[in-house]
């Protein structure tokens, strides 16, 4: 993989629509480069016979959800307290929609 030299980055910020810094520009292309040396050394492994997979955790290979379990409910007096604002005995929200 080539170096990521000024060009590549003045096309990059281009495309981002950001402004840099000299500074700041020498701190991403060395930000770049030392991840594009860290994809080079990655292609040097050898996954012939390494099937794909999409998750890193072989738990999330499937969706974990837990079973419905019907309980008492909350006292009202209980649930409210939470509620940050409260009219009438039910929780307060601001108005979506007004109107006119």
């Amino acid at each position: 993989m080539s170096k990521f030299d000024a060009q590549t980055l003045e096309n990059l910020k281009k495309l981002c629509r950001i402004e840099c810094s000299p500074e700041e520009d020498q701190e991403i292309m060395n930000s770049l480069n030392r991840v594009l040396e860290y994809i080079d050394q990655l292609n040097e492994v050898n996954t012939n016979g390494v099937a794909t997979c999409n998750y890193v955790l072989q738990t999330m290979l499937k969706n974990l959800m837990r079973e419905d379990e019907v309980k008492e409910l909350l006292p009202r007096e209980q649930f409210l307290s939470n509620a940050p604002d409260q009219i009438g005995g039910m929780v307060r929200v601001p108005p979506v929609m007004k109107t006119p």
